[in-house]
């Protein structure tokens, strides 16, 4: 399809919009195929897992759905490599940004459980300071989480004489205590640092915000436990409060869980030990005081 002003007659020019526009129609055909084909994969799942006789027919449509989802999006996949598009690029062609997002959330909060036993901070080499933020959460999050696993054990209790219901509610509630004790995981092992001339700050496994110290325009000590919603500004409460505020020249980019921006002006924070942040921000911003010159002679 020729776009607007396109000469009549003229040839059209291999890779341009034409190719752009049936790369997109093509991307969007698998999602709408996958859209479809997944869910009821989940369903048959499901279904089997539960007893229910599924005809053999359907079953063999169902496999053969997913074998050729699965071999039109790496065949695409590869198309989108040869036509010069990075990996990232390419797979936000074929998966929708969202997904992806919540896919890597997830990932991360199971990756952040391993660095957690392993005592391996993610994203520290070559920072200046470090600034954990995690410890004022950890008795909320550690009972939590034993409420997790006591509502466990209820309702592996009363679930016993349904066997698949039993294990729904088993995996699901197994997932729910590896949640919890990842959202603290993330939190002990993704702290707050300083490096060079940008101040990085992070909550738990899905905000992760660069701030640049030139634009920083004030830098206060604030103890805060109720934090209403107001545009243009970020929260990043731990145990409910903050006890840094930081005020900015201009805004910097917050992105929400699933990638909408989200400019903002002034920053609520917390860290474990909140002076130091404060004393480290004041000498990184101000720079060292210049050296007294020799005293004139007489």
């Amino acid at each position: 399809m020729e776009g607007p002003g396109a000469v009549e007659g003229a040839e059209p020019v291999s890779g341009g919009a034409g190719s752009s526009t049936a790369r997109g129609r093509g991307a969007r055909l698998l999602r709408g195929v996958a859209y479809a084909v997944l869910p009821a994969e989940l369903v048959l799942l499901v279904c089997l897992l539960g007893g229910v006789r599924i005809p053999g027919g359907v079953l063999l449509v169902g496999e053969v759905l997913v074998l050729g989802l699965s071999a039109a999006e790496a065949v695409a996949w590869v198309r989108l490599r040869r036509r010069g598009l990075s990996g990232r690029e390419a797979r936000a062609e074929l998966v929708p940004e969202p997904v992806v997002r919540l896919v890597g959330h997830e990932l991360r909060l199971l990756a952040s459980l391993g660095r957690w036993v392993a005592r391996r901070p993610h994203g520290v080499a070559g920072a200046d300071r470090v600034f954990p933020h995690g410890r004022d959460q950890a008795a909320l999050m550690y009972g939590f989480a034993f409420v997790c696993v006591v509502e466990t054990v209820g309702m592996s209790y009363l679930l016993a004489e349904w066997p698949f219901v039993h294990a729904v509610f088993l995996v699901l509630d197994v997932y729910t205590v590896l949640f919890v004790l990842g959202l603290h995981a993330a939190s002990v092992t993704r702290p707050h640092t300083l490096a060079g001339n940008v101040l990085r700050l992070r909550q738990g496994a899905h905000l992760d915000v660069a701030v640049p110290l030139d634009r920083i325009a004030a830098v206060r000590r604030e103890l805060c436990f109720s934090h209403e919603k107001a545009e243009g500004e970020l929260n990043l409460a731990v145990g409910s409060q903050t006890s840094v505020t930081i005020e900015l020249t201009g805004p910097v980019d917050a992105p929400r869980l699933l990638g909408a921006p989200r400019p903002v002006r002034l920053i609520r924070l917390h860290a474990d030990d909140p002076k130091a942040l404060y004393e480290a921000l004041t000498r990184a911003r101000t720079g060292p005081s210049p050296s007294p010159g020799p005293l004139p002679t007489a």
